[in-house]
């Protein structure tokens, strides 16, 4: 009996490692993994996965986050790698990522740092506290896309803040396969857009276009419409920029625009509705605001957007500096929030303003939107909730700011400022335009009463898509405040990618936009009851551990008594 026993544990012992074999072997051959996460954050789109799995060539990515980084981007290092597993088994046979440390030999003597700072990739610079007191860490969150011959940058963490947040590095993870899907879309697709800037209305064309131009330039095809010469705007050219006009429009410039648009032409409007320039400042320390003339009320209101003559004023807001004190030769300067210039913080989930950091905007109307049948209306840029309108024309002084706002005034919230404008568009000029006209359009595939599906963006302010001009250093990046620069309150908003996120959700194929809309939680805990039950969770994580080992040994001990009681 008892041989028998002996027999069948050695059976059953021989059974579990057998069973532990085939589990092991099996999963040599088998891989999988469940995503158990609300927002799906492990998980690729369809429509990556139809990308990825239908590629004809070797996708090669290196990725600079290697090395003695902060705990930070050590999370972002292990993020990316585990997303890029993810990829590579939608294509094992496909994709191979590595990762290398930006002080490794890159070839010719120079470091991976080297070449990418002399082409142009500026490098995070975070202050790290070490023993000896503070030390630069110069980190390089980018990696390369190789495709057909061909690569791509893709930056990994687009904030430019030095002091990396739990929040910033969410967007970062949400926005990662839609920074590579987008790589590799412009790996398949290296023909670049037609996009133009609409000139010959007083648009700006000098220093303050720069950064607009240079992102332009980097990203499509960059061409310039005088709306003097051009009777047509060539469907080559898929999407037009009206920057700040100062000038009315004719009626035949209007037309040329209503038929871009309804040949599937989009146009992104940057209007300033009013005079107000920040210059006159300077000299007389007060300006007055008044209403352009620019003849565009009736075509943007067939289109469903009207930009009222007013004045948008926030007290989420930058900085200017005003003299306090001191005397008309020697004047002392302090900063001071300036109302007229405000800040907007994104809070729609639309791929456009998804994850996206505050907008600066300079003396901004704002935009009421008019129901027209076939179009939807998606609020782009809205106020904060202190925040008013004042009518125009109206008396600005710097004498504003030598007193605290009266808050009491500023109850208004969300007030609107820029909305993308999305359906089937119907022209302005149906039923209107005459035979002449008729027949010059008859050159271009004649005069057309409607569009097919279309979409355009309106803004309530030209500045927000220019940049401000040093007499030191020249042009500034797009979202920097010339008065700002150098100082404490020294910051670049995220102008120039809302302008990047408009031309994409505008121009890139659906399935992008698709894998923008992800979302990764940030789930923060409740601070109030974290402090309350601190201590109940400190003994179930440290002392219930102890207690039971304790437990178990005492336990043991007894059995182990008894045992060899009924031994003896």
């Amino acid at each position: 009996m008892e041989k028998a026993g002996k027999k069948n544990k050695r059976l059953s012992w021989l059974l579990a490692i057998a069973a532990l074999i085939g589990i092991n072997v099996l999963a040599s051959w088998v891989h999988f993994r469940v995503d158990l996460t609300e927002e799906k954050r492990y998980s690729l789109t369809p429509s990556t996965r139809t990308l990825l799995q239908n590629l004809d060539d070797d996708l090669s990515i290196q990725v600079f986050l290697k090395g003695d980084f902060p705990a930070e981007f050590r999370k972002l290092s292990n993020t990316t790698e585990d997303f890029l597993q993810v990829l590579k088994e939608t294509n094992a046979d496909a994709i191979q990522y590595r990762f290398i440390s930006p002080l490794d030999e890159a070839g010719g003597g120079r470091t991976w740092a080297d070449s990418l700072t002399s082409a142009g990739v500026a490098p995070i610079n975070l202050s790290v506290q070490v023993q000896q007191g503070q030390e630069s860490k110069y980190i390089f969150p980018f990696a390369l896309v190789t495709y057909k011959g061909n690569t791509t940058l893709v930056n990994l963490f687009e904030s430019s803040k030095k002091n990396v947040t739990r929040a910033d590095l969410n967007a970062a993870e949400a926005a990662m396969e839609y920074n590579f899907v987008r790589a590799v879309n412009q790996l398949q697709n290296p023909a670049k857009p037609l996009v133009a800037y609409a000139t010959g209305n007083g648009e700006p064309t000098g220093p303050e276009t720069y950064s607009l131009v240079q992102l332009l330039q980097s990203q499509y095809e960059f061409g310039i419409v005088d709306m003097t010469k051009m009777p047509v705007i060539p469907d080559t050219i898929k999407a037009l920029l009206i920057v700040k006009p100062t000038e009315p429009f004719t009626d035949a410039q209007k037309l040329t625009l209503d038929q871009y648009v309804m040949r599937g032409g989009k146009i992104i409007w940057a209007i300033d509705n009013l005079h107000a320039e920040e210059d006159s400042l300077r000299f007389k320390e007060q300006l007055i605001a008044y209403e352009r003339a620019l003849n565009l009320q009736d075509l943007l209101f067939r289109y469903g957007v009207r930009i009222n003559p007013d004045l948008l004023m926030d007290l989420q807001c930058d900085f200017l500096p005003f003299a306090v004190g001191g005397s008309p030769d020697n004047p002392q300067y302090e900063f001071l929030h300036w109302n007229y210039y405000p800040l907007f913080e994104s809070r729609g989930n639309h791929p456009i303003n998804k994850n996206l950091g505050l907008v600066a905007g300079r003396f901004v109307n704002s935009i009421d939107t008019v129901d027209v049948a076939g179009l939807t209306k998606t609020f782009l840029l809205q106020s904060s909730a202190n925040s008013r309108t004042i009518s125009t024309p109206a008396l600005i002084s710097t004498n504003e700011n030598r007193n605290a706002p009266e808050d009491e005034k500023f109850k208004q919230r969300a007030i609107p400022a820029a909305v993308l404008v999305e359906g089937e568009f119907t022209s302005l000029y149906k039923a209107r335009v005459g035979r002449a006209q008729m027949d010059s359009l008859a050159r271009f595939g004649g005069f057309r009463e409607g569009s097919a599906q279309n979409k355009m963006v309106v803004i309530a302010d030209g500045d927000v898509l220019l940049n401000d001009v040093s007499p030191q250093s020249g042009p500034l990046p797009m979202g920097k405040n010339l008065f700002t620069e150098g100082t404490q309150f020294e910051y670049e908003f995220a102008n120039r990618q809302f302008l990047t996120n408009i031309l994409e959700y505008l121009l890139s194929p659906g399935h992008l936009i698709e894998t923008r809309n992800k979302e990764v939680i940030l789930r923060l805990l409740d601070g109030p009851r974290v402090e309350a039950e601190k201590g109940k969770w400190q003994f179930i994580n440290i002392g219930l551990p102890i207690l039971l080992v304790i437990a178990a040994g005492w336990v043991y001990q007894q059995l182990r008594r008894r045992q060899y009681t009924a031994a003896k």
